[in-house]
This record gives C-alpha cells, sequence and structure tokens, in this order.
C-alpha cells in the first residue's frame, strides 16, 4: 500500500508542476529580457519560486487528503479521519489569511470526491497512476465524470477565493487561467491513460 502511496503522490504532484508551468511559463516576457544580461537568469528564478509555491498550494488538500485516505484504510474512522482533514484546511487557509465557510465548504466538497478516488485507486492492482486509474476507471466517460464533479468542486473553491478577494477582473483572469491550464493537463491526462 506504501507503493501505491508514492505513485498517487508522485503522479499529483507532477500534475500540479505541469499546471503551475503552463501558467508561469505563459506569461510574456518583457522587453528587459532582451535589453539587460543575465535577466533571464533572475526570470528563471522568480519563474521557478512561482511554480513552487502554485505546486505547494495545489498540493495542499491533496497531500492532507491522500494522508487520510491511506489512513482510513488501516482501518481509522473515516468521518474521524475527514474531521482532522476539515481541521488541517482550516488551520491552512487561516495561515494563508484565506479562511471563509464557503471556500473551507468548496474545499471539504473536493476533498470528498478526492478521498473517494484514493480509496478506490489504494484497493486498485497496478504498478502505475495510469493502471490505477485504468482499474477503477474502466472506461474514458467514468474517469471524465470524476474528474466533472472533481472540476466542479474546484470552481466553487474558485469563486469563494475570487469573493475573498473581491471579485476583481484580476484575480477572475488569474483564476480562469489555471481552471484553462487544469483542464488541458486533464484531457492530455485522459489521452495517456485511455491511449
Amino acid at each position: 500500500m506504501q507503493d501505491t502511496y508514492q505513485i498517487i503522490l508522485k503522479a499529483e504532484e507532477s500534475f500540479a508542476r505541469m499546471v503551475a508551468l503552463g501558467i508561469v511559463v505563459k506569461k510574456p516576457l518583457t522587453a528587459w529580457h532582451f535589453i539587460v544580461p543575465g535577466m533571464f537568469i533572475f526570470d528563471f528564478l522568480r519563474r521557478n519560486s512561482e511554480t513552487r509555491r502554485y505546486s505547494e498550494l495545489f498540493l495542499f488538500p491533496r497531500k492532507s487528503v491522500l494522508h487520510g485516505a491511506f489512513e482510513v484504510l488501516k482501518g481509522d474512522d473515516r468521518k474521524q479521519v475527514l474531521s482532522r482533514v476539515e481541521e488541517d484546511i482550516r488551520q491552512w487557509l487561516i495561515s494563508l489569511k484565506l479562511y471563509s465557510e464557503r471556500l473551507l465548504h468548496g474545499h471539504m466538497e473536493q476533498i470528498h470526491l478526492l478521498m473517494d478516488h484514493y480509496i478506490a485507486l489504494f484497493q486498485a492492482e497496478g504498478n502505475s497512476y495510469h493502471e490505477l486509474v485504468r482499474n477503477v476507471y474502466k472506461t474514458q466517460d467514468q474517469f471524465m465524470g470524476y474528474l466533472q464533479r472533481l472540476a466542479a468542486a474546484e470552481q466553487e473553491v474558485d469563486g469563494a477565493v475570487a469573493e475573498i478577494h473581491g471579485g476583481t477582473p484580476d484575480i477572475w483572469r488569474c483564476l480562469r487561467a489555471e481552471q484553462v491550464q487544469v483542464e488541458e493537463m486533464r484531457k492530455k491526462e485522459i489521452e495517456r491513460i485511455y491511449s
């Protein structure tokens, strides 16, 4: 089961990194990149930092629920585990100065979907993430159904984040860029898994 844990974790980390790179790298270069010698080094470091930060934010809830799913399969009570995960998410949001009941609720919708998904993956046979997914979701349509439910929960989280930040066009532009990138990466993932 520990091997499956690492397979799932590495897949989530890779996905988060690819989404972050797609968002960060798409930002256009300025004229300074061509005028100032070595500017590309500063840009590389900044983009690397932004990618790492985004990945950490994207992964925190997933790592928390992945650990929770592992605990449930080892025999811990699911409701107690979900309560611990909820408290972890609450404290994390408070530390980011982003706490709201709506945002916590949105994350918990996402957490419940991920919990079921991870438990199913843990119970499946396979030596790779793709094999695990194919053994849980026998058809591409089944997997897409799960991803659509997850995307709806993620949109609720995005709406709560936008609300906290005043619902400005800039925040919505950033959130939409993330949504587009996540959708593109998921389409590519589906193609790789079911090809």
